[in-house]
Parts: structure tokens; C-alpha cells; sequence
């Protein structure tokens, strides 16, 4: 094996990958940045000392962590060990640490909840192939450039460190615990701080819960983090056992939004796989960039998101109905038909709002970003984000540098196709938090600009937003039209979580 004073820049391993920058080094293992030049591509490499102990546990590691197909986790493209060299390349990673992202104080709860939901998710894929991490810190849970979650060092960097667990479930959800409540509070449950994080408060021997460090933690979130990391809390409470036990009770959280500005040339924070059980004995000090702002998270609630609201809706909406038609039966007695018939509350002439409440959202068959004053074209290949009934994902218009579009045209929009023409009783939006948008609803029978009529327009809309029209509406298209989009860090963008389309029924 050749010595790491002989792996110099330029070295090239397996005739394709040259190494470029030396990252860090720490007990004998170095980590490179280097390109692939098959591929034209970063990669990460580690190249190991002659003396370094555990060479054969890591590269055997590392090729069990290749056949992981989970996005979450970090990728390993090559590992070998022979009598010249021994090395292990993986995906090179950018973006920010929860480290990073706790710079400046605890995340928002459901944002550090979504995170951890995530890393619990790709874990749990990782213990299905027997494949552990069993060192978790904040360094190894990252928000990439490409805006998804990434948990870097599954089995590598346990193998690098020779550690060794007899219930590894256990350990690697009280690891998800731990990074949940460095979340949630920017401190660390352990007994000296971690990654620039402070030691968590301590009231009588024990960790403070959550909502003991930082007001504002829900109690679910407070409750499964102490059924994770904190079992002097747990007050006869059970403890969260694994990954997927981890991942099943935050399946209901807001999952993390991408970040709605561009990233600069040149990233914050550059990782990769290994990294970080490096740094757990040797922490190499940098001059980070300024942190980008955290991602908006979507809020929602925490049992069970828009689907409980939906079920909730439906529910008052029979009882509702039963009400209705129990009174008409006690009034006229026996001449009414089945009390579920919808048409009961629908026949009954009302001019408030109330009568709404007996209509049916409508499943759109497609939805398209629309510009027909521009180059025809906003974003579709993510419009339908828009339409997929999870509130976690989203469509974005383009970014503009006004709230006027830029002035490069009147408006800009999502078109929704309801495959026929329907009565349209309201249209919800979910926009962004971001206040200052105008937005429009337009509905007809051709997806055209001139044949869509504005039927209602909301001014400094935010959040969730109703658009009902005063007049009875129909039409087979509907388009929720920007003409002004919100500010987000200095640029301007229109921002749809979901949209639900009522109707009473086809027109």
C-alpha cells in the first residue's frame, strides 16, 4: 500500500480518478476531492496510510454501501484494496450541514422535524440490507445544493472508526433523536457540545426535554424526541427502536421545501461521504461562506397534514347533510328519499356561503406552468407538483427581479385542465408565506389567454388562499395568473404548494 506522503495532487487511482485538493486528514485516513475523467465529474476519494488499521473492514464496508440505492444516501462508485493502494471513492456532496443550518439558532420546528423524517426514511433502508451507521452527528445530516436531504457515512464511517454495536437499531434512532432535538433547540443531548453546538441543559442529572430548551416545540415533536434520545423523560413512555419506528412517527410532518433562490458559484460548505467521521476525532476549522437561508417549510399540521384536513371536511360535510336532512324529515315527514342523497343539501335555495360547503374537489387531469406573454412556457416538467395532493411539494414561476414580473409581462400562471367543463364553486391555492402576491382566477373552456375570464382576484395573497367567484363560473380550464409574486432573499417568484378545485358538479 503506498504511504500518504507518496498520494501527492495528480495522483490518479484506477487510471480515472485524479486527485485534486487534500480536504482534511486525520489518523492516517485522507479525504480528496477529485474528478472522475471518465465521467467529468467531482468525486470524493480516501486514500489510507500504510499503518492505518482497519483498511480491509472499510473498502468491505464501502462495496456493501454501493449496492444502497437509496437517493438519500451517500453514493459509493468504487472501493479497492491491493498491495500498491487502497481507496474508497463516493459521491461528492455540497451544501450545508444541519451544523451549518443551526448557525443561527433552531431551525422551525416542522423544518428540523422534516429534515429527520427524511434521514429516518433512508436509514431505515439502509438497516433492511444490514447496512448501520451507528455514529450520527450534525456533520452527517446535509441540505445538498440540489435541495434534498442527504446522510452521509452509512457503514464507512463506522467501519473507519472500528465501531461496534449489539443493537444497532437502537443506537442509530437514538442518533435520529439526537439530531432531532439539535434541531429543534440548536444544542446537543451529549456531555460536551458538538460541531460548535452547546451542550444541552441538564436539570437533575438528566437532558431538558425540547420544549424545556426552546418555547414554541410542539408536543409531538417534544414526545418523540424524548422516545428517542432521552429515556430518563420517558415516563413509562416506549422507546423508539429503530430507524423506521423513527421514520413511522414523523410520516405525517411537512417535508422540506427546495430553496427559492440560486445558489452562489461557489458552495458554503463542501462534503462528502466520510467527512464526518473524520471530523468526529478531528475537526478541521473553516471559514464558512454566510449560511443561505434555511428553506420555507410548508406548514401543516402535525397529525396527519391535508389529508386528516380533508377527511375532516368530508366528515362535517355528512354531518352537515344528515343535519339538513333530518330537519327536512321531521318538516314534511316521509316524502324525502335517502338521507345521504347529496342533492339534498345542494337542492336547498341559499344565497350564503354556507352552500358551499357541499361541493367536491375536483382532480385535475393536467396542470402546465403558463406564460403566453413570454416564451410560452413556466416550469411544467414541475407543474403537476401542484396537483399531486401532497403539500410538500411545489411549482414555482421563474425568478424575476420585480414584483411587477420584472415588467417583462402582465402576469404568468398555473393552468389547470379539468378534462370537461365543471361549475367552479372556489378554487383553493396554497401560496407561499411570503405576503405581496396578486393573484387572479381565470376560468373558461380554451386554454387561451383571451377565451379565460377573471373571476376573482386576491391582493397581498399569502398562505392559503380562496379564489370564489361572485357569479356562477364554468369552465373545463382553470389558471391561478400572477400579475404580482412575493420577495424571497432579494429575488421574486410565485410560489403554488397545492391547489384544490370545488365544484358542485359538472356544468
Amino acid at each position: 500500500m503506498s504511504s500518504t506522503s507518496a498520494v501527492e495532487p495528480g495522483t490518479r487511482l484506477a487510471e480515472r480518478f485524479r486527485l485534486e485538493d487534500r480536504v482534511s486528514e486525520s489518523d492516517g485516513a485522507t479525504l480528496w476531492k477529485a474528478i472522475d475523467e471518465i465521467l467529468a465529474r467531482p468525486v470524493a476519494v480516501h486514500t489510507f496510510a500504510p499503518d492505518f488499521p482497519r483498511v480491509h473492514e472499510v473498502v468491505t464496508a464501502a462495496r456493501a454501501a454501493s449496492r444502497l440505492t437509496d437517493p438519500r444516501l451517500t453514493q459509493v462508485f468504487d472501493a479497492a484494496e491491493d498491495d500498491k493502494s487502497a481507496y474508497v471513492v463516493s459521491e461528492w456532496v455540497t451544501g450545508e450541514t444541519l451544523t451549518d443550518l443551526l448557525a443561527n439558532g433552531p431551525l422551525e420546528p416542522e423544518r428540523a422535524a422534516g429534515l429527520v423524517a427524511e434521514a429516518a426514511e433512508a436509514l431505515a433502508h439502509a438497516h433492511e440490507a444490514q447496512l448501520y451507521h451507528l455514529c450520527l452527528r450534525p456533520s452527517h445530516l446535509m441540505w445538498t445544493n440540489g435541495n434534498t436531504v442527504k446522510v452521509l457515512g452509512v457503514a464507512v464511517d463506522a467501519a473507519m472508526w472500528g465501531l461496534t454495536t449489539d443493537q444497532p437499531a437502537l443506537d442509530d434512532a437514538e442518533g435520529l433523536g439526537r439530531l432531532l432535538y439539535a434541531g429543534l433547540t440548536g444544542h446537543w443531548p451529549g456531555d460536551e457540545e458538538e460541531g460548535g453546538l452547546p451542550a444541552a441543559p441538564m436539570i437533575d442529572g438528566h437532558f431538558c426535554t425540547p420544549r424545556q430548551v426552546t418555547a414554541g416545540v410542539p408536543g409531538y415533536l417534544d414526545t418523540i424526541t424524548v422516545r428517542a434520545c432521552l429515556p430518563e423523560s420517558r415516563r413509562g413512555q416506549g422507546a423508539l427502536a429503530s430507524p423506521s419506528e423513527v421514520a413511522d412517527s414523523l410520516a405525517d410532518v411537512a417535508r422540506p421545501m427546495p430553496i427559492p433562490i440560486s445558489y452562489p458559484s461557489t458552495p458554503a460548505v463542501a462534503s462528502a461521504s466520510h467527512t464526518e467521521g473524520l471530523d468526529i476525532a478531528h475537526r478541521q476549522k473553516t471559514a464558512p461562506a454566510a449560511p443561505l437561508p434555511p428553506p420555507p417549510m410548508h406548514h401543516r399540521p402535525p397529525n396527519g397534514g391535508g389529508s386528516t384536513l380533508n377527511r375532516v371536511l368530508m366528515t362535517l360535510v355528512v354531518l352537515l347533510v344528515i343535519a339538513a336532512v333530518g330537519v327536512g324529515a321531521w318538516t314534511i315527514g316521509r316524502s324525502l328519499g335517502s338521507p345521504t342523497t347529496p342533492q339534498t343539501a345542494s337542492a336547498a335555495p341559499t344565497s350564503t356561503k354556507s352552500a358551499t360547503v357541499a361541493v367536491d374537489a375536483v382532480k385535475p387531469k393536467n396542470a402546465k406552468g403558463f406564460d403566453p406573454l413570454g416564451d410560452g412556457d413556466e416550469k411544467s416538467d414541475i407543474a403537476k407538483l401542484a396537483i399531486d395532493g401532497k403539500p410538500g411539494t411545489l411549482w414555482k414561476t421563474e425568478t424575476y427581479t420585480s414584483a411587477d414580473l420584472g415588467r417583462l409581462k402582465d402576469g404568468v400562471g398555473l393552468l389547470l385542465d379539468l378534462g370537461k367543463a365543471m361549475q367552479i364553486s372556489d378554487v383553493v391555492a396554497t401560496l407561499s408565506d411570503a405576503p405581496g402576491a396578486t393573484v387572479e382566477l381565470k376560468v373558461g373552456d380554451s386554454p387561451e389567454l383571451d377565451s379565460l375570464k377573471t373571476v376573482a382576484t386576491e391582493k397581498n395573497a399569502a398562505g392559503k388562499t380562496t379564489l370564489a367567484p361572485e357569479e356562477q363560473t364554468s369552465g373545463q380550464y382553470v389558471l391561478i395568473w400572477f400579475t404580482r409574486v412575493p420577495t424571497d432573499a432579494g429575488t421574486f417568484h410565485g410560489t403554488i404548494y397545492e391547489v384544490v378545485v370545488h365544484s358542485p358538479g359538472s356544468a
